[in-house]
This record gives structure tokens, C-alpha cells and sequence, in this order.
């Protein structure tokens, strides 16, 4: 059952069910942010607008730095200026940065534990007609495999916001993971937020879903499609891939015994891969990934690319059905 405290809307079908881009969330947290702490400043590269930087440029202007098409020299001013005290945010396209600049990420942050925060925009496949250049779907693999940087993947814009808020206010390297297209938002400000803590959305005993990102709505609908066929999932929101909550995830699959991972990234070095990597060390049981599958995306809409590359509902339902085959 759904806890419905965290909810905004009782029923997911509404139509009434507001749409917000994640990365608004971003922005409004950006501004929060600047406002109890004057260390805080940001960094562009070029993409105010489209990453939701302007809010803070506007509100901020003299903490605003406008660099340029030039992602390494980027992150690398961030990491200096975070060497001298500073809370410094940097803001791309999440195939730019952190993909074009990732050494400098690796070598002038992570490396000398700089507090950079990276926002990386416009990830995953439903960046649409962008196509596979511009759709970013490596990221947090080549992030979590980063030591001291935290790996986030906030599921609507309201989680969005805490997400900013809570990693502007920890001394240590982020990476915040944002979509561009409209999703629904489903949690409230009294939902439960906190860094390497995943929440378990929906209670069920028979298999769990573990997702991030915008595909916890999907993960949600297809829980609700299956208790329809008396097959009973519970749903957990893992929006930190790094610290993974470990304790959680074990739990949940000690109490299902079985687990399918939806995300919108590939399969590989992802959600997925933390997932696996937590069960085969902690509880092996069996599971499924639902993600991308070892290949590139294409232009197209958002829904029709998540339709194509398997990113629905009705693909989890098919997973969930053969996880629980294996678990027979």
C-alpha cells in the first residue's frame, strides 16, 4: 500500500497530476540556498536557461559566472574557488558535463576532495529530439565509480529541490542528475529526503521495485497494474546511488526475495549495477534490470524513446513476471 503522507495526489492516473521538468526543482534550490549561505555561488556554461540557472543568476547576479562553452575550464574554476571557501554549483548538459570534462572532475575535485556540486542536466533518454549526442546515458556510472563524489537522481522537482538544498549544505563532492522533459510530481515537502536514505514508496512482499529518477513513476504505475493480478511489489525510491543505502536494499529483498531495478540509464555501472553489486556481497536473490540495454538512443519524443528502449510500465510488469519465475 501506498503511504499516501507522501503523496500529492491520491490516484496516479489524474490527469489533474501536476508536471514539472526535475531541473526546475534544481533552480528554486539553487535560489534557497544562495539565500542562507552568501558562499554559495554558480557557474554556467553556456546553458543558464536550459539548466534553470537564470533563477539564481537573476537573484544573484554578482555570485553568477558565466563560463563559456568550455566544461573543463569549468569545473576546474570550481574547484579552485572551493579551495578558497566557497560553495561553488556548476550546471551542463549531463552529457557535457560531467561527460566532456570528467579527467578535470576526477583530478582537480574528487582527487583533492574540492566541495564541487555538478548538476547534469538533460540526462537520460527522454532529452527526445536531441538524439544519442546529446541523451546521457553513462553518467552515473562514470560518477559513482568516482571516490568522495556522491551520486544523486532526484525522481520529480520537488525532490529536486531538497536534493540541491541538501547537497549545497554537505562539505563534499555531488553530482545531481536532472531530466529535461515534464514528469509528474508525486512527493510533497513532507516527503522524506535524505542523502544515502532510499524510501520505500510502497509496501509489498512478493518482489521489489527499486528505481530513480523519473522512472519511479513508472515503477509506481506498474505496482499498481500488478496488484491487479494479486502479485504484490513494493516500490523503493533509491535517489542516491552513492552512498547506496545498503541496509534498506538488503532488507527489502530479504522481505520479497526478489527485485527488478528501473532506471533511465544503461544498465550497466548504473542503479542496476550498484543493486547487483549490494546483493551479491549482502543477499543474493533474483533480480532483473530494466534500463537501457547496451546501446545508444536516437531523436524522437520523450514518451515514444521511452516506449522504444523499454523504459515503461508494461516493461517492468514483464520483468516482475520473470523475476518471480526465477524465484520459483
Amino acid at each position: 500500500m501506498i503511504n499516501k503522507t507522501m503523496f500529492l495526489v491520491d490516484d496516479l492516473y489524474s490527469e489533474s497530476t501536476k508536471q514539472l521538468p526535475t531541473r526546475d526543482g534544481y533552480g528554486h534550490g539553487l535560489v534557497q540556498l544562495g539565500e542562507e549561505n552568501e558562499n554559495v555561488v554558480v557557474l554556467c556554461a553556456d546553458l543558464t536557461d536550459s539548466t534553470r540557472i537564470k533563477l539564481f543568476k537573476d537573484r544573484f547576479p554578482d555570485r553568477f559566472i558565466e563560463v563559456g562553452v568550455a566544461e573543463q575550464n569549468l569545473v576546474t574554476l570550481a574547484a579552485g574557488l572551493a579551495a578558497v571557501g566557497k560553495i561553488p554549483f556548476v550546471s551542463s548538459y549531463a552529457m557535457f558535463c560531467p561527460g566532456r570534462c570528467w579527467e578535470q572532475i576526477r583530478t582537480t575535485i574528487c582527487y583533492n576532495e574540492q566541495n564541487v556540486k555538478i548538476g547534469g542536466a538533460h540526462a537520460g533518454i527522454s532529452v527526445g529530439p536531441d538524439g544519442a549526442t546529446h541523451q546521457a546515458l553513462e553518467d552515473i556510472a562514470i560518477m559513482r565509480a568516482l571516490p568522495n563524489m556522491m551520486v544523486i537522481v532526484p525522481c520529480d522537482a520537488v525532490e529536486a529541490q531538497k536534493a540541491t538544498v541538501a547537497a549545497g549544505r554537505i562539505d563534499k563532492p555531488a553530482y545531481i542528475r536532472f531530466a529535461r522533459d515534464k514528469s509528474p510530481v508525486m512527493t510533497t515537502d513532507k516527503t522524506p529526503f535524505t542523502i544515502g536514505k532510499a524510501e520505500v514508496f510502497r509496501e509489498g512482499k512478493d518482489v521489489a521495485i527499486v528505481a530513480c529518477g523519473i522512472l519511479v513513476y513508472q515503477a509506481l504505475l506498474a505496482a499498481l497494474e500488478l496488484e491487479n493480478e494479486n502479485i504484490s511489489a513494493a516500490v523503493v525510491n533509491c535517489h542516491t546511488i552513492k552512498p547506496l543505502d545498503v541496509e534498506t536494499i538488503t532488507n527489502i529483498a530479504k522481505n520479497t526475495g526478489a527485485v527488478v531495478t528501473v532506471e533511465e540509464h544503461q544498465v550497466t555501472g548504473g542503479l542496476g549495477g550498484a543493486i547487483a553489486e549490494c546483493l551479491g556481497e549482502n543477499y543474493p536473490v533474483p533480480a532483473r534490470r530494466v534500463g537501457i540495454m547496451d546501446t545508444f538512443g536516437e531523436s524522437g519524443e520523450p514518451n515514444q524513446l521511452l516506449e522504444k528502449f523499454g523504459l515503461t510500465s508494461a516493461n517492468i510488469i514483464k520483468s516482475v513476471k520473470d523475476v518471480l519465475k526465477a524465484k520459483k
